[in-house]
């Protein structure tokens, strides 16, 4: 951790993460950096186990804060409990933040340290561009999330808003083995979706997933948002059978990705529609960066292409070294 924390020599933005070294991002956003024109700065990953102690969140939040040259952050995984150990270091917390009780972004102005959570909207992005319209209308469908961080708590927002009408499901599901991180849904869940029913689920053992999986009707949305098949080996479900015509979303572009197999056995035999974590990432880290650096970064069209672009070509390469 001390290594991580010397002062920045030149403006930096930081990544946090568990295993930052091996995300794409890291040869991605010096390109990206380049094409967008940020002048000369750079990433550094700092990483914490996931159960992490909240004095080394603190150390490296008011580390971010008090150096000059450091610029913000993009944060993975210890979103929840990032937020909740170093609330009081924030100058200024967005309206989604303060609803969804976590930060995926930190960016400074002016001197004070403002925390964001930007996954309403990234995660919105990338939905947007596999559900179709009026999916939920046409079939009546159900969620189902698999992990209750951050991610299950901005695509429930999202899924539910009363702007979209009848095109919304007609449950949310969301699983989890931690009964804090379910709570902390729990408590908010009103707020989410006021009329919308989101379930909460314990998974007590490695079955649980599937028998929830085995009750969902017809083209309901799957979505694996536990980190398992990343950071951790596995996958949420055991022997899965994945409902006709669902739409089965891997939030994970990296690692053993065994969740994202299971549905890609089944995709023509069920008439799966299958996504990996790819253009999450994409839209993920745009949202950030734009913040941190105060650039205007569109979400559709010719820049967002050509960073897409980029990144893909980049993604190859790592692959190939």
């Amino acid at each position: 951790m001390t290594r991580q924390l010397e002062a920045a020599e030149r403006p930096t933005f930081y990544f946090i993460g568990v295993t930052t070294a091996q995300s794409s991002i890291m040869r991605v956003f010096p390109e990206w950096a380049q094409y967008l024109q940020l002048g000369d700065c750079e990433i550094r990953g700092i990483d914490f186990p996931i159960e992490t102690d909240p004095s080394d969140y603190r150390d490296a939040i008011a580390f971010i804060k008090g150096d000059p040259l450091s610029l913000g952050a993009l944060v993975t995984t210890h979103k929840i409990n990032l937020f909740k150990d170093c609330r009081d270091l924030f100058d200024e917390i967005d309206p989604h933040a303060e609803l969804m009780g976590e930060t995926s972004c930190l960016s400074k102005r002016n001197g004070r340290l403002i925390c964001h959570a930007k996954d309403p909207i990234s995660s919105g992005l990338a939905l947007n561009g596999f559900v179709p319209d009026n999916h939920f209308a046409d079939t009546e469908a159900s969620v189902f999330i698999m992990g209750a961080g951050g991610s299950a708590m901005a695509m429930s927002w999202h899924l539910t808003q009363p702007s979209k009408g009848k095109d919304r499901p007609t449950e949310v599901i969301i699983s989890d083995p931690d009964p804090d991180r379910l709570g902390h849904i729990d408590k908010i869940a009103g707020q989410l979706s006021p009329d919308i029913p989101i379930r909460l689920v314990r998974t007590e053992d490695e079955q649980t997933n599937d028998r929830v999986l085995s009750t969902l009707p017809p083209a309901s949305l799957v979505v694996n948002a536990t980190g398992l098949g990343k950071d951790r080996p596995g996958s949420p479900l055991t022997a899965p059978e994945f409902p006709s015509r669902a739409l089965v979303w891997e939030l994970n572009y990296r690692g053993e990705l065994d969740f994202l197999a299971q549905a890609r056995a089944q995709e023509n035999d069920r008439a799966l529609h299958v996504e990996d974590g790819w253009t999450y990432f994409i839209h993920g880290w745009s949202c950030v960066i734009a913040e941190v650096f105060d650039v205007d970064i569109p979400s559709a069209g010719p820049v967002f292409e050509q960073m897409s672009s980029i990144a893909q070509g980049a993604r190859h390469a790592g692959k190939a070294s």
